[in-house]
């Protein structure tokens, strides 16, 4: 048990400088480099290069030519490392959002409901239209399609959200959608996250209660790295 601590503190500090970080995720792009195409990439001298290679020696292995590719522990400590930098994500998150909290269930269902009545009367308005068109010829066509109502409230939400992180619903309840890493709100996790909601709410909200994390009420909004909050 001891030994595996002492291993376990010698990857930690192995991990720990920013260099030896930056050669591990090179290697992995660029699969072999050789000393000097590292040293370049990496804008430092010869001394440090060989410094951080002489500490990086248990992850990487020489090719016959001499240049360096990681070995197998090599590629398990980059897993590592991706799985550290998720996690700072999370901490990021929670030491940034001073003044904001995650919005209730309570509040997101009932500005949920709200942009379902804006997409029904939507649904309703472009398929009037579609009925104007065929007025000569004396039919009345219209049928409530569910699909066409569901693919509305998905794109509805996606833009809005995307544009500016908030539906009508959530500027009525006071809550926006952000993403848990900082940066700003995409359209691609909009779609993601809204997907769920719109097609699959049963399923998302299942996989989402077994997260235990109240961020990610919905599964597809740790999927897609997004919360709400209050504001």
């Amino acid at each position: 048990m001891d030994q595996n601590k002492e291993n376990v503190s010698k990857i930690l500090h192995i991990l720990s400088h920013k260099i030896r970080r930056n050669i591990l995720i090179l290697l992995n792009e660029e699969k072999e480099q050789s000393f000097s195409d590292l040293m370049n990439a990496l804008k430092i001298d010869t001394g440090k290069m060989s410094f951080h290679l002489r500490n990086l020696k248990q992850l990487l292995d020489q090719t016959p030519k001499g240049e360096y590719k990681l070995n197998r522990l090599g590629q398990n400590a980059l897993r590592l490392l991706k799985e550290a930098e998720a996690l700072s994500v999370d901490v990021d998150f929670l030491e940034k959002q001073t003044g904001q909290h995650v919005a209730r269930f309570s509040r997101r269902a009932m500005a949920f409901l709200f942009d379902m009545g804006v997409a029904f009367t939507i649904t309703i308005a472009v398929s009037l239209i579609g009925e104007l068109l065929v007025l000569f010829s004396g039919q009345f066509l219209y049928q409530p399609n569910i699909f066409l109502f569901l693919g509305l409230l998905w794109l509805y939400s996606t833009l809005l959200e995307g544009f500016a992180g908030q539906t009508v619903g959530k500027i009525m309840l006071a809550i926006k959608t952000v993403s848990v890493t900082n940066k700003k709100m995409t359209y691609d996790a909009a779609a993601v996250r809204n997907f769920g909601k719109c097609f699959l709410l049963p399923i998302d909200l299942l996989l989402g209660a077994r997260l235990h994390d109240d961020r990610f009420i919905k599964f597809l909004d740790k999927y897609s790295r997004t919360t709400v909050i209050k504001i």
